[in-house]
């Protein structure tokens, strides 16, 4: 079994800061992208930011200038920096892996349980 489990998520105000967190653990060989995707009420999952093994980066629009996404390949674990947040950055953030499980197996993707941000004006 593959888990992601997040955390971080929380109330905070306007132009305030928050760090998420995404532990990767269980069976793994290797994860390949890692990224964090949000979901606001009503709202389709957007993407937020991605990252490879290698390091680059990729950022939706919304969250560039603003949000650092980066990973600990040691600790299996991905973490994204949300600062000058907004009363629209406010929904579920998920994170998500394509890991191998075994040397022979394909990348597979696996999601987290999701953790709310809610920014209040």
């Amino acid at each position: 079994q593959v888990q992601l489990v997040e955390s971080g998520g929380s109330l905070v105000q306007a132009g305030g800061s928050l760090r998420l967190s995404c532990v990767v653990s269980g069976s793994i060989f290797g994860i390949n992208n890692m990224g964090w995707y949000r979901q606001a009420p009503e709202k389709q999952r957007e993407l937020v930011a991605i990252i490879t093994s290698a390091g680059a980066t990729n950022y939706a629009d919304s969250a560039k200038g603003r949000f650092t996404i980066s990973r600990d390949n040691a600790k299996n674990t991905v973490y994204l920096e949300m600062n000058s947040l907004k009363p629209e950055d406010t929904a579920v953030y998920y994170c998500n892996a394509l890991v191998k499980r075994y040397r022979w197996s394909p990348f597979v993707e696996f999601w987290g349980q999701g953790t709310q941000v809610t920014v209040s004006s």
